[in-house]
């Protein structure tokens, strides 16, 4: 049931160009690109911490194996 509901949660294209109108006015457009560059280095690091975590458990696998 929650399935179907979801689409409905999220917002459409024009909702999305609200949105952005609202960021850029609190922010604007001169922070935004410190915003997004802030926010790639944080992606950027989770990422490599996901990928250490599977290097760990991958690592420990063929320990057991051995």
């Amino acid at each position: 049931m929650t399935h179907l509901l979801f689409p409905l949660l999220l917002p459409s294209g024009t909702e999305w160009v609200i949105i952005a109108i609202i960021i850029l006015l609190l922010f604007g457009g001169k922070k935004i690109p410190e915003l997004m560059k802030g926010l790639g280095k944080g992606v950027k690091s989770f990422k490599e911490g996901v990928n250490e975590a599977k290097e760990e458990i991958e690592k420990s696998k063929n320990e057991e194996k051995e």
